[in-house]
């Protein structure tokens, strides 16, 4: 899937699809961007409008309440 499909998601197709790469193929944010030429700025904002942020020790975006 190219970047520019990725990016024409609707917000919670994006969360899925990342959340999903990141627990099958990537380590972290940066090299899933890096491989799939992403601006990780353009992936953490878009998420954080709908309350998700990434957490490097799970290596997942999730929702801002559930780490209180």
């Amino acid at each position: 899937m190219d970047n520019e499909k990725i990016l024409q998601m609707s917000d919670e197709m994006l969360l899925s699809f990342i959340n999903a790469k990141l627990r099958v193929y990537y380590k972290n944010l940066p090299e899933l961007c890096e491989d799939l030429n992403l601006d990780p700025d353009v992936i953490v904002d878009r998420l954080k409008a709908i309350n998700y942020i990434y957490s490097a020790q799970l290596n997942q975006f999730v929702h801002k309440d559930s780490l209180i």
